[in-house]
């Protein structure tokens, strides 16, 4: 595949979903790479994209104006992104395209190579301590002038490029009006500069949804949500519902929830997040209305290559991690049965528990899930889907497995006892009316 056989993502009529251009689903199921084009190399780049490729990933979220340093470290090839000023400060009006492989010919090569494996890259013009440092190490070096001109620039370059979604911010909160001036500037500039041929959304600071700061904005096409890394058991779900009610309509979804294995608290004596906190976090969120989820690994956004207690491992062992290759499953279920027609709905459930054993539910017209995070019963309201009976599955979010239980009939409250109960023994529920033949969850179905 190419740039030209990819088609540029959209949002539903329905305006809860991502949709391509022809209006077939889009479910974004995304890794944070954050740092890929500042710090890996085009044969590193090849290997993780194509990786993340044969793992079902969709998306990539990545950064021009990277967190590490950014505008001061070079790249693989000794490329910075910007040049100085005539005031010695690095300029986002000037990008540095000179010579035969600029900073900039490395982000082409990425987005090319992507779209080669069918990945969209999900691209921050800058990480947010360019506009607000807050912490980090800056400097800031927008205003809304040059944010402007900075975003018209990018658009310009990427115009033909369909495999872009431009994410404004980055984890950086908006607290002056100078900070929502640039950011407002910022993406008149990308729509200046593409023509309007990409859809928009705003990458928040943890614990927050772009919601909070700039949903009723025009540009903003769908909000993303940074759940965190603050504590085990984060109800995303209640960041995405009160997304998922706000007017006007609009998609949300977990942008950034707990990496796995990054330190829980940002403490390493805490220990760290494992796949069942990040398998939990994917179908919380999807199940709560969240039009696609993002992983994250917390040595893969910063590429590590030299473990130490806060960055445990080497990015290419992380890129094996068992949470991002059960991502994939997550995908396979909700892309197996009619996807625009689905909906958050918590009323199947008859008795649900607190915290970490917390169920969540969605269903379309003549189909249901359930998540059971620690495999304890489920209780359902039957006669909420269609069908006199509906057949009943369970579905191992830990391989993608799916086993038949039995048919019922579709009325009054069933109980439904899970295979394995206990930590990291989660399963899905699926409920089918029994005139419909869905067939089951198959990755080897997902383009």
């Amino acid at each position: 595949m190419d740039n030209e056989q990819m088609q540029h993502l959209r949002i539903s009529e329905n305006r809860r979903f991502l949709v391509k251009e022809d209006g077939s689903p889009f479910f974004w199921l995304a890794d944070t790479a954050w740092e890929l084009f500042h710090r890996l190399n085009r044969e590193e780049a090849d290997y993780y994209l194509t990786k993340r490729a044969e793992q079902k990933f969709t998306v990539i979220q990545a950064v021009a104006l990277g967190e590490v340093d950014g505008l001061n470290v070079e790249n693989p090839y000794g490329r910075l992104p910007l040049l100085k000023n005539s005031s010695g400060q690095y300029d986002p009006t000037l990008p540095d395209v000179s010579g035969d492989y600029s900073y900039w010919d490395h982000v082409d090569y990425i987005i090319d190579k992507a779209a080669s494996l069918g990945l969209y890259i999900a691209l921050l013009p800058t990480w947010g301590d360019k506009f607000n440092k807050a912490w980090g190490k800056g400097p800031v070096i927008f205003d809304e002038d040059n944010a402007r001109v900075y975003g018209r620039w990018l658009g310009q370059r990427y115009k033909d490029k369909p495999n872009i979604v431009w994410v404004l911010g980055g984890d950086r909160p908006l607290i002056t009006s100078r900070h929502f001036g640039v950011i407002n500037s910022m993406a008149e500039g990308l729509a200046e500069g593409d023509e309007g041929r990409h859809i928009k959304t705003f990458h928040p600071v943890g614990g927050h949804s772009s919601s909070y700061h700039v949903h009723e904005e025009e540009w903003l096409d769908f909000n993303m949500i940074q759940s965190g890394h603050s504590a085990l058991n984060t109800p995303n779900y209640k960041m995405v519902s009160d997304d998922y009610a706000l007017e006007p309509v609009k998609p949300t979804l977990d942008a950034e929830p707990c990496y796995e294995d990054h330190p829980i608290g940002f403490k390493e004596v805490n220990g760290y997040f494992d796949e069942a906190d990040v398998r939990k976090a994917a179908y919380w969120n999807v199940f709560a209305g969240g039009a696609g989820h993002t992983y994250g690994h917390h040595c893969i956004w910063r590429m590590c290559t030299e473990p130490e207690p806060y960055f445990i491992m080497h990015w290419k062992d992380a890129i094996l991690r068992p949470g991002a290759s059960q991502m994939k499953y997550v995908r396979a279920l909700m892309e197996s049965r009619p996807f625009l027609e689905r909906v958050p709905d918590q009323d199947l459930i008859a008795e649900n528990y607190e915290g970490a054993n917390h169920l969540r539910a969605t269903r379309g017209c003549d189909y249901a899930f359930i998540y059971s995070p620690s495999g304890l019963p489920i209780k359902v309201n039957m006669g909420i889907i269609s069908g006199e009976k509906v057949k009943a599955y369970w579905y191992d979010p830990r391989n993608g497995s799916t086993t038949a239980i039995g048919e019922y009939e579709n009325r009054g409250v069933q109980s439904f006892r899970p295979p394995s109960c206990g930590r990291g023994n989660d399963w899905v529920l699926i409920l089918d009316d029994v005139s419909k033949d869905y067939g089951m969850p198959s990755v080897e179905k997902l383009e």
